[in-house]
């Protein structure tokens, strides 16, 4: 028997096999059709804008575009000592040029964030390069003010000349360029940004911990008590979400005073002197206190949903077989809980480390995070390009935490109930 005549055929003459595979196709087709949508909507307000963080943070084409006599005169220039007649030349027609534009500021603002001095030096030379004659324009630019003859002002601009750069990341990690190319660590005194990935990783890390010792035992017993007891205390547990954050940061700061409720009910059970209050504002102390608070519901809701699933009847069958209550907590109930405890600590974790608004308020200058000083590049310095690239740093660094969890632990473990 042939192998067409063993084909078996469907009501419109069309092999089996065929009409299976449109079938499969229409469906495939389908399905995506549904969550185009939701894809659009991602693409749209997700991956569009961390593309134009990236480009933003590596993109230095600004200086390139308004220098490019004074970039094709130093291609020849080795940098050691001060470039020659042309290139002060070139760099004088590309400035006078930008001027006429009127956009001289910018390139004294952007070039000011290479090197400081820059904006006062090229606001001279705007004023006086009017007066100068042809010809001698190294000598003439020189005697404007003496950083131009300083040999790093014109190496700070050829570092500018690549239109793609990872300085700003390099900077993220108090670190540098120096003249001769090389990755240099700044000093000492100015190792500001490597303390606040610190801190920030240290907070996060903490607070996370104090929400799992509070929210463990309020979950368990929110799980445990009867429905009517139960709901009555979920609504206390959602109480927070209810009131801005605002508002509830702004509480602590009155509570946590040196003259706050706090200290005065210390005071009041002779805890402490009242000429020896404790200071619980405008330091971690008071970062820990506010931020527990206000993220210890995200800890509660994953492990009550899954404490709910957990039969009763297995902690009472691991005391029957001889266990002690903390034996038959710690071998049965606990394991079981691991899921939310995950979910739980992710979560806080990830929602802590980009905290901003709470440590500005409560945790002054020692609860100043990474967050605070992507915030304030954004709105007082204007360099969004070092904010962009600080703000993927520490997008790297939620989805490292998130890769090395699920090594560990594996995500498929993480459940909401």
């Amino acid at each position: 028997m042939s192998s067409e005549t063993q084909k078996i055929l469907t009501t419109d003459g069309i092999p089996l096999e065929i009409s299976l595979k449109k079938a499969e196709k229409k469906n495939k087709i389908k399905a995506f059709l549904l969550v185009a949508p939701l894809l659009l909507f991602i693409i749209i307000t997700y991956i569009f804008p961390i593309g134009e963080m990236f480009t933003r943070s590596i993109d230095d084409r600004m200086i390139t575009n308004m220098l490019p006599k004074t970039f094709k005169a130093m291609e020849t220039w080795d940098g050691k000592e001060l470039p020659p007649e042309e290139v002060f030349a070139s760099f004088l027609a590309d400035f006078k040029v930008l001027a006429e534009k009127k956009e001289h500021g910018k390139l004294g603002q952007r070039l000011n964030k290479e090197k400081n001095g820059f904006n006062t030096i090229l606001k001279k030379l705007w004023r006086k390069m009017n007066k100068f004659e042809d010809g001698n324009t190294k000598e003439q630019i020189m005697e404007i003010h003496k950083r131009f003859r300083d040999v790093k002002y014109w190496q700070a601009i050829k570092r500018t000349a690549p239109p793609y750069t990872m300085a700003k990341y390099l900077k993220g990690m108090d670190m540098y360029y120096d003249e001769d190319g090389n990755v240099t660590q700044v000093e000492k005194d100015r190792r500001i940004h490597r303390i606040l990935w610190l801190r920030t990783l240290e907070i996060a890390v903490v607070v996370t911990i104090l929400c799992f010792l509070m929210g463990y035992p309020i979950a368990h017993l929110l799980a445990v008590l009867p429905m009517k007891y139960s709901n009555l205390l979920m609504i206390c547990v959602l109480l927070p979400f209810w009131t801005s954050l605002l508002v509830r940061t702004a509480s602590w700061m009155i509570l946590l005073q040196q003259q706050g409720i706090v200290n005065d009910f210390f005071v009041m059970i002779g805890l402490v002197a009242d000429d020896n209050r404790p200071e619980m504002m405008y330091n971690k102390t008071g970062t820990y206190i506010a931020m527990t608070q206000i993220l210890l519901p995200f800890m509660v809701l994953p492990l009550y949903s899954v404490m709910k699933t957990i039969s009763p009847s297995l902690m009472r069958a691991g005391k029957s077989l001889g266990g002690t209550p903390f034996v038959a907590f710690w071998k049965v109930y606990f394991p079981l809980t691991i899921p939310g405890i995950g979910a739980g600590c992710l979560l806080v974790f990830i929602l802590a480390i980009g905290y901003y608004i709470t440590p500005a308020l409560v945790g002054g200058a020692s609860g100043t995070l990474i967050s605070n000083q992507i915030a304030y590049h954004m709105k007082e310095t204007l360099d969004w390009s070092f904010a962009s690239a600080m703000g993927l740093m520490l997008l790297t660094g939620v989805l490292a935490v998130y890769w090395v969890y699920n090594k560990l632990v594996g995500i498929d473990n993480i459940k909401l109930g």
